[in-house]
């Protein structure tokens, strides 16, 4: 007799993904039996099969944006869409390091509503339902680039007096921020929506600034789904930041 799926509400099967998707990317880097691009490619492979599969099972009429996959159903005229990238920070998750994420995030009418980051080789998932307002004393810090600065994180670390910590994947950077860890981050090199929208909403829902460089708000699920800039910071330092990246040089 075929059994169906327990009902979860939206944030914690985001959660349950995120952090399934974690283990199995874990342990395709097991005893370290592949390596580079190989382990890269198997590993979004396989976190993209499986979490197609559950969205499948569990929200078979929703329509979804990933990375690593063709859309499913309608984006256009959906309102409901997840949004997903099953291995954030391919680069660094071939290299070894823990700077590596796994991205969900469902979005209605363009705004994430359940979101969750997990960070599998820290043992750490971040879901928009649970986590708590990022408070306490400022860190004085900016999650940047392992490569270094952009223009306009360069600008907020001058301006601000941000220190610039070198952190690999979006979603790392942005939990960095979450954690109080570090004050900002600023990206403004071009990402797509499942770089960020998940880690969005997340922040978001910690009390963080989140907007593009301009102050604007930030809209998911476009027809195409490049999104050249945002920042993610503390609400305290949210003015000098946007000010900082309105007049970089």
């Amino acid at each position: 007799m075929r059994h169906s799926p327990p009902a979860m509400s939206d944030t914690q099967l985001a959660a349950a993904i995120a952090e399934g998707a974690g283990e199995i990317l874990n342990g395709v880097r097991h005893e370290g039996l592949l390596a580079g691009e190989q382990l890269g490619d198997v590993g979004d492979a396989m976190a993209q099969a499986w979490i197609s599969q559950v969205l499948r099972r569990h929200r078979r009429r929703d329509a979804v944006l990933s990375e690593e996959a063709e859309d499913v159903g309608d984006r256009s005229t959906a309102e409901r869409v997840w949004i997903i990238d099953p291995l954030d920070g391919t680069s660094e998750y071939s290299m070894g390091t823990s700077d590596w994420a796994v991205h969900v995030a469902l979005t209605i009418n363009g705004a994430p509503v359940a979101s969750a980051v997990s960070l599998p080789a820290k043992g750490q998932v971040f879901r928009s339902d649970e986590v708590p307002a990022v408070d306490g004393p400022l860190s004085g810090r900016i999650a940047v680039s392992r490569y270094g600065h952009s223009y306009h994180s360069a600008a907020v670390c001058e301006r601000v007096g941000l220190n610039p910590v070198r952190i690999g994947s979006a979603g790392a950077k942005a939990m960095a921020v979450v954690r109080g860890d570090v004050d900002a981050y600023v990206h403004s090199g071009g990402q797509y929506e499942w770089d960020n929208c998940a880690p969005v909403g997340v922040a978001l829902a910690a009390g963080l600034h989140c907007s593009r460089l301009n102050g604007r708000p930030i809209v998911y699920n476009n027809p195409q789904p490049y999104m050249p800039d945002f920042v993610i910071c503390r609400q305290e330092i949210a003015d000098a930041v946007l000010d900082a990246v309105a007049h970089p040089w």
